[in-house]
């Protein structure tokens, strides 16, 4: 039998990224996505994901495999859970997703001194 699901894999190692993760757990229609915590070093994403890759940035792959990172990624979970399938919506007007990825991509550098941070 395939898994239909969405398979998020993130950063169990940074407090930062787990809570988000934490978060979306909670939500109602959460149990339609597969939640993998690449920091394990046993996890083995797939063979166009290597670990170090997924640890440095956020990638889900849909059901049909397709492989998506960073902002995309955030609005296909998104678009799983009803109460932030507006945040979806919105993040599919004209121009909007570029302008997200922009802001992820400059996140990403800070990411790990916010994660420095949370931990003390």
């Amino acid at each position: 039998m395939t898994d239909t699901r969405k398979t998020i894999y993130y950063d169990g190692a940074c407090p930062l990224c787990t809570l988000e993760i934490a978060h979306y757990q909670k939500q109602d229609g959460a149990e339609n996505l597969c939640f993998r915590d690449v920091s394990r070093a046993d996890e083995t994403p797939g063979p166009d994901l290597t670990r170090e890759q997924a640890l440095a940035r956020f990638h889900i792959r849909q059901a049909d495999g397709t492989l998506l990172s960073g902002a995309a990624a955030f609005v296909a979970i998104w678009d799983d859970l009803p109460k932030w399938r507006w945040a979806a919506r919105l993040a599919r007007l004209p121009g909007i997703l570029p302008m997200m990825e922009l802001g992820y991509r400059l996140f990403l550098p800070i990411r790990p001194f916010l994660a420095r941070m949370i931990r003390k």
